[in-house]
C-alpha cells in the first residue's frame, strides 16, 4: 500500500519577530498550504492574500510576484536543508557517506512539498522563468546548495587538488540537480526510486572525485567546469541578453 504524501508543518514567526516577518511569514505559510490543496497553477496571489487575511497589495509588497513566493520557498529549503545535514556532515568523513546523506536530506526536505513542487519545477524548466535554478533570482539558495556541497568535500578524507576546490562543489551541486529532476517525476511511495538513486550515484561520485587526484584528469574537470560557467546561466537568460560569446569570439577584438 503506498504511504501518503507527508504535509509540510507550517513554520510559525520567531518568537519576538517584527511584524513585518511575521506577516511575511504569514503570507508564505498560506501560500505553502494553498499550493498543496489546489496546486500551483490554481492558486493566486489574491486567494493567499484573502486566506491570509491581508489586502492584496500587502501581499504584493512583501511578494512582488506568485513566482517571488516560490523564490521564498526555495529559500527555506535552502535554510532547513543546511540545518539537515549538520549531524552527517560532522560525524562521516568518508566521502561517499557524506554525499550520501546530504542528497538523501534533501529528499528528507523537500518531501512534504512534493505534490505541488513538481508543479512549479516543471514551469522552472522554462529558460525564461525566474523559478529556473539556473536565473539570477535564484543566485541565494543555489549558492547555499553549492555551500553545503563545499562543506562536504572539505571535511572529507578524500583530499582534492586544490586547484579543484572551486569547480567540484559546483559540479556535485549539478549532480544534486540531477537527483531534484528525478525526484519531480518519481511516484514511488516516499520518493523511495529517488533515495536509491541517491544511494547508488554518491559513490560513483566519491570515485569520480578520487580519481582526480591524478593530474591527467585535472584538465577535464575544469573544462566541465568552464562549461558549466559558459553555457548554464545562458539557459535562463539567452532570451534576454543573446547567446554569450565563446571563448575564441571573446579574445577577439
Amino acid at each position: 500500500m503506498e504511504q501518503a504524501e507527508k504535509t509540510a508543518t507550517p513554520k510559525s514567526p520567531r518568537k519576538g519577530a517584527p511584524k513585518s516577518e511575521q506577516t511575511r511569514t504569514l503570507i508564505m505559510e498560506t501560500a505553502l498550504r494553498l499550493f498543496q490543496e489546489h496546486g500551483y497553477d490554481k492558486t493566486t496571489m489574491r486567494a493567499v492574500a484573502k486566506e491570509a487575511g491581508v489586502s492584496v497589495g500587502n501581499a504584493y509588497y512583501y511578494f512582488g510576484s506568485k513566482e517571488h513566493l516560490i523564490q521564498g520557498f526555495y529559500d527555506r529549503i535552502a535554510e532547513e536543508h543546511q540545518a539537515a545535514v549538520v549531524e552527517v556532515l560532522a560525524t562521516e568523513k568518508d566521502l561517499a557517506a557524506r554525499l550520501r546523506g546530504v542528497l538523501l536530506a534533501w529528499v528528507d526536505t523537500a518531501q512534504p512539498y512534493h505534490e505541488f513542487a513538481a508543479q512549479f519545477f516543471k514551469n522552472a524548466a522554462d529558460p525564461e522563468s525566474p523559478l529556473s535554478p539556473f536565473s539570477p533570482d535564484s543566485a541565494g539558495p543555489r549558492d547555499a546548495a553549492i555551500d553545503v556541497h563545499r562543506r562536504v568535500l572539505a571535511g572529507s578524507t578524500t583530499k582534492a587538488d586544490p586547484e579543484l576546490a572551486e569547480p567540484l562543489p559546483r559540479l556535485m551541486w549539478l549532480t544534486q540537480m540531477g537527483l531534484v529532476l528525478f525526484w519531480v517525476y518519481d511516484r514511488t511511495p516516499d520518493s523511495a526510486n529517488t533515495r536509491r538513486l541517491a544511494e547508488r550515484i554518491s559513490p560513483i561520485v566519491a570515485r569520480a572525485i578520487a580519481l582526480t587526484r591524478f593530474r591527467l584528469l585535472r584538465p577535464l574537470v575544469r573544462e566541465l567546469n568552464e562549461l558549466v560557467g559558459d553555457f548554464m546561466p545562458t539557459a535562463a537568460g539567452m532570451a534576454a541578453s543573446g547567446p554569450k560569446a565563446t571563448r575564441t569570439e571573446r579574445k577577439q577584438p
